[in-house]
């Protein structure tokens, strides 16, 4: 076994130099590598002495170590360059949208250059895998076409800027306050306080709705009245309730428009104008307002009713 493992240390040598040559081969492996195959070779041979440890140490234990301690600290390093940006950005009165995406990059930055310098750091001589390199990156560049994507998408939602954070949108299958737009994904915080990530490729890819970017928003409820009703005294009703709920814009002015003339009912559209935050509470005061308009001016609201009519006597035996 132990031969077995030094043939493949001495091949995974050779591919990485590029040379057939194993002389050659062992000149231009990393330290790393060497030294384990020189560690190998000892014990292969038997010899466990007190060198051969020291070798395992120096060689392999001391640069591993090393590299641990250096991912622990780049990743340190790249969240304290992370929120840094952050500040930096923030206080040089960015948007959050954009300053939450510039933190991010300078994040991902460090770590790739932190983990070049690993590389470098247990003997890896990136010059001399460029072509493999190359090849693996590739390969992996097609099999993470949907994550490249998403990274292109996430640049174009920040360049065209549909939405930013704290909006409120309907976009990927998802309505919800925007909470953050990262390299990859957006994050979305629904009503009922839930955090959802999409893809930014499926937003990007699909409509957008941005409901909050406006200051104002028209706020319209259905209505049914009786056919009996006179139909100017129901619109006076209405347009007063609705001018009298609170929170109503006067610019512009509720209006109570007829629709149509239903199977059983007068059809209306009662509208208002809100600002944008009130737009729930003055539907649900709205609605309740205009019913009691209705209720107190004596006019109906159908509602579907079923009459069942029996027809002959019930056979008795």
């Amino acid at each position: 076994m132990l031969l077995l493992l030094q043939e493949a240390t001495q091949e995974t040598a050779t591919a990485a130099s590029g040379n057939t040559d194993p002389a050659v081969a062992t000149q231009q492996a990393s330290p790393v590598v060497e030294g384990f195959s020189e560690f190998i070779s000892r014990a292969s041979s038997g010899d466990f002495s007190t060198d051969t440890w020291i070798l395992l140490w120096d060689s392999v234990g001391w640069p591993v170590l090393q590299a641990v301690v250096l991912i622990v600290l780049v990743f340190i390093v790249a969240g304290w360059v992370s929120r840094l940006t952050g500040k930096a950005v923030r206080k040089a009165k960015v948007e959050e949208t954009l300053a939450r995406f510039l933190s991010n990059v300078a994040k991902y930055i460090v770590l790739v250059a932190g983990g070049v310098a690993i590389l470098g750091t247990i003997g890896v001589e990136m010059t001399s895998f460029a072509a493999l390199i190359a090849a693996v990156g590739f390969a992996i560049g097609m099999a993470m076409s949907g994550m490249l994507g998403n990274i292109a998408s996430g640049v174009m939602l920040l360049l065209f800027r549909p939405f930013k954070v704290g909006d409120v949108v309907n976009a990927g299958g998802v309505q919800g306050k925007i909470f953050e737009i990262g390299l990859f994904t957006t994050e979305f915080d629904t009503p009922d306080n839930r955090r959802i990530i999409v893809p930014n490729n499926e937003i990007f890819g699909g409509t957008i709705e941005n409901i909050s970017h406006h200051a104002t928003r028209r706020v319209a409820i259905d209505v049914g009245t009786d056919y009996g009703a006179d139909i100017d005294t129901a619109r006076a009703v209405m347009l007063e309730a609705a001018k009298a709920t609170e929170h109503v814009l006067s610019d512009p002015e509720p209006a109570v428009v007829l629709t149509g003339l239903g199977g059983s009912s007068i059809d209306w559209s009662v509208r208002v104008w809100v600002n944008s935050g009130d737009y729930w509470a003055v539907m649900d005061a709205l609605t309740r307002n205009v019913k009691y308009a209705l209720d107190k001016a004596e006019i109906g609201i159908p509602f579907p009713q079923m009459d069942v009519h029996i027809d002959g006597g019930i056979k008795r035996d």
